[in-house]
C-alpha cells in the first residue's frame, strides 16, 4: 500500500513562517488608512503627503514583485527572503521613528521594497517544502491568512492608533520580524530556480515610468496640471512605460514581464479587470476611512469596525465563490462581483449627505454590497489567471497579476484623491462631501469598466479548447494537463 503524503516538520515550519510574513506584507497595504487623520494631525502635511504614505508602499511593492522573484530564483529563495524580511523590518522601525512626513514616506517605500522581495518567494518556498498532494490545503491556509490581513487592516490600524499611537501600526512588525528572521534561517530549506540573467533595464523602465505617472497625478491639483513638474512627470512616465513594453517585447532576453502572455484574451482581460478593480477599491477605501473619522466623528477603531462589513466579507464569501467557480467557471462570478462593487460605490456616493451631515445606517447597504462584490472577485481570479497560461508560465503570470493589482491600488489612491481635491477638501463636512461623491463615482466607473473587461474572458468551454489548442506539439502529458485546465 502507498503511504499518504504528510506534512513533515520542515513543511509545517515553512507554512507558518511564510504565512506570518505574508500577513505582515498584506496588512501594511491598508493598515495605515484609518491612521491617516492622526498622522496628519501629528506630522502635518497635505492630501498629497497622505497619498504618498499609502502609495509609496504599494508602488515600490508593485514594481519590484517580479524582480524579487527573479532574485530568489538566481541567488537562493531562502537567502533573498531573509534579505527582504530584514529590509521590511527595518523599514517598519524607520516608519515608527519618523519625525516628519517626508521621512515617513521614505520609510514606507523601504517597507514596500522589503515586501516586494519576500512576498513572491513565500509561494515558491511553500511549493518546494510541501508535498504535491498537500499543496491545495497549504495554499488555502496561506491565502486565508493573507485575506485576513486585508480584512483586519483598517481595524488593526484603527485600534492601535486609538489605544496607543499611530506609530504602533509600524512597531508591531518589528518584534514579529525579529522572531521570524532566525526561524527562517534555521527552518526554511534553500532552493533555486533557473539561473538566468536579471532584467535590470526592464525593472528600471517600469519603476521610473510608474513613478512619473503617479507623481504627476498626485501633484496635478496642488501644482496645476499644466505646470512643468506635472506635465514633465506624466509625459516622461508614459514614454518610459511605452519603452518598457517595447524593450520587453523586442530586446529583453529574459523579460521581467513577457509580453507574449497578453496575446491570450483571457490573460489580458483578467489582468485589466484586476487593475481597474484595485484602482476603484483602494482609492475609495483611502477616502472613506477618512470620511468616517473626519465627518462621521468616529475614532480610528470605530471607523475600522464600521468598515468590516466591506473588508471582512471575503472571509465568508470568497471560499464559497471559489467552490462555485469550479462548477460553473470563474467568469460569471467575477463579472457579477465587479458589477456589485461598482453598484456599491455608486450607491455610497448617492447616500452621502451633500450638506455635510452623516448617517452610517444609510451607508450600510452600500458597504455590504461592496463587500460582497469584492468577495466574488477575489475567489475565482487566481484560478482564471492560472488557467489562461501554460503550466510553465504560471509563476510569471501570478507575479504579473499581483504587480498589476498593486499598481492599480497606487493609481487608485492618486487618481481618486486628485478628483477629491479638485472638487472638495478638508475644510468642512460639506467640502469633504463635495469631493468624496465625484471620487466615488469615478471609482465606480473604473470598476464598471473592469466588469466589461472581465466579460471578455472566454467562456469555460472555449478556454478549455484554446488551452488544448495551444498545447499542440507538447508532450502528451502536457496536452492532457492543458485540457484539464
Amino acid at each position: 500500500m502507498t503511504e499518504k503524503p504528510v506534512l513533515g516538520r520542515t513543511a509545517i515550519w515553512t507554512l507558518v513562517i511564510v504565512s506570518v510574513a505574508s500577513f505582515m506584507a498584506a496588512l501594511d497595504n491598508l493598515v495605515v488608512t484609518t491612521a491617516l487623520p492622526s498622522i496628519r494631525a501629528d506630522l502635518g502635511g497635505g492630501l498629497s503627503d497622505l497619498e504618498w504614505t499609502v502609495s509609496a508602499y504599494t508602488l515600490s511593492f508593485a514594481v519590484l514583485l517580479m524582480f524579487g522573484a527573479a532574485l530568489g530564483d538566481r541567488f537562493g529563495r531562502r537567502r533573498v527572503f531573509l534579505i527582504g524580511l530584514a529590509i521590511f523590518t527595518a523599514g517598519s522601525a524607520g516608519a515608527a521613528l519618523s519625525p516628519e512626513i517626508g521621512e515617513l514616506i521614505a520609510a514606507r517605500a523601504v517597507q514596500g521594497v522589503g515586501a516586494a522581495v519576500m512576498m513572491p518567494l513565500t509561494l515558491t518556498l511553500l511549493t518546494a517544502a510541501v508535498p504535491e498532494a498537500k499543496r491545495g490545503m497549504a495554499f488555502g491556509i496561506w491565502s486565508g491568512v493573507s485575506g485576513l490581513a486585508v480584512a483586519a487592516g483598517p481595524l488593526i490600524g484603527g485600534s492601535l492608533t486609538e489605544h496607543f499611537s499611530w506609530q504602533w501600526i509600524f512597531w508591531v512588525n518589528v518584534p514579529v520580524g525579529l522572531v521570524l528572521l532566525p526561524l527562517a534561517f534555521l527552518r526554511l530549506g534553500e532552493s533555486r530556480g533557473a539561473d538566468r540573467a536579471l532584467d535590470v533595464p526592464g525593472t528600471l523602465l517600469v519603476s521610473l515610468g510608474m513613478f512619473g505617472v503617479v507623481l504627476g497625478l498626485i501633484r496635478g491639483n496642488p501644482d496645476g496640471w499644466t505646470s512643468p513638474l506635472v506635465l514633465g512627470s506624466l509625459i516622461a512616465g508614459a514614454v518610459l512605460l511605452a519603452a518598457f513594453v517595447w524593450f520587453e517585447q523586442r530586446v529583453a532576453a529574459h523579460p521581467m514581464l513577457p509580453m507574449r502572455l497578453f496575446r491570450s484574451r483571457a490573460f489580458s482581460a483578467v489582468n485589466a479587470a484586476s487593475l481597474l478593480m484595485y484602482l476603484g477599491m483602494f482609492g475609495s477605501i483611502f477616502l472613506i476611512s477618512q470620511y468616517l473619522q473626519g465627518v462621521g466623528g468616529y475614532s480610528p477603531q470605530e471607523a475600522g469596525l464600521r468598515m468590516l462589513p466591506w473588508t471582512a466579507m471575503p472571509l465568508l464569501i470568497s471560499p464559497v465563490a471559489g467552490i462555485v467557480s469550479d462548477r460553473i467557471g470563474g467568469r460569471p462570478i467575477v463579472v457579477t462581483g465587479l458589477v456589485l462593487q461598482a453598484v456599491g460605490l455608486a450607491l455610497f456616493g448617492l447616500v452621502v449627505d451633500p450638506n455635510g451631515g452623516f448617517d452610517y445606517a444609510a451607508q450600510i447597504p452600500a458597504i455590504v454590497i461592496c463587500g460582497i462584490g469584492m468577495s466574488l472577485y477575489f475567489g475565482p481570479t487566481a484560478q482564471l489567471v492560472m488557467a489562461s497560461v501554460r503550466s510553465q508560465e504560471q509563476g510569471i503570470a501570478s507575479g504579473a497579476n499581483n504587480a498589476l493589482r498593486e499598481v492599480g491600488g497606487a493609481l487608485g489612491v492618486a487618481s481618486l484623491a486628485a478628483v477629491f481635491s479638485a472638487q472638495g477638501g478638508y475644510q468642512s463636512g460639506q467640502a469633504f462631501a463635495d469631493g468624496l461623491v465625484p471620487a466615488l463615482y469615478a471609482g465606480a466607473a473604473a470598476v464598471a469598466v473592469g466588469a466589461l473587461a472581465a466579460a471578455l474572458i472566454p467562456r469555460r468551454r472555449k478556454a478549455v479548447a484554446a488551452a488544448a489548442g495551444s498545447a499542440a506539439g507538447q508532450p502528451a502529458a502536457d496536452r492532457a494537463e492543458a485540457a484539464r485546465t
